[in-house]
């Protein structure tokens, strides 16, 4: 199922649901000891949960900016597909581009953006239009 962020009649394309999955399984798996949402609760619970409010997105926006900076720090091989499913592996296994250096650029969109920095764009659309962003099932 593709699956996008949506500020007003603003759309910004991820991709597949199971993609944007495994970035958040990076996370909890990577960055909060598998412990979903304890360190980074607006990006896991809220945002995972398809939701930020207006309210939301400074502190939002400081959290995905620690995961970013965290992320650089691993290398692409940490990759969690699934994190109920340990063993699960993304549908290209480890064939991956040269240009992935690391966990804060494995994700990269459908129309082939990074994932982090269309977060960060959707985010600031939604303050600058004093909206909610919702994550929606096209």
């Amino acid at each position: 199922m593709t699956i996008g962020i949506k500020v007003d009649f603003l759309w910004f394309s991820i991709g597949e649901d199971d993609f944007l999955h495994s970035f958040f399984s990076t996370i909890c798996m990577n960055l909060e000891n598998g412990k979903w949402g304890s360190e980074y609760p607006l990006i896991m619970r809220n945002l995972y949960s398809g939701k930020l409010s207006y309210s939301e997105l400074e502190q939002a926006k400081k959290e995905l900016n620690q995961i970013s900076e965290r992320l650089k720090k691993i290398s692409p091989e940490k990759i969690v597909w699934d994190a109920e499913n340990l063993d699960a592996m993304p549908p290209w296994g480890s064939d991956i581009s040269e240009d992935i250096e690391d966990l804060s650029d494995y994700f990269i969109t459908s129309d082939g953006k990074n994932l982090i920095s269309v977060f960060n764009e959707a985010m600031h659309e939604a303050q600058v239009e004093k909206m909610d962003l919702e994550i929606k099932n096209l």
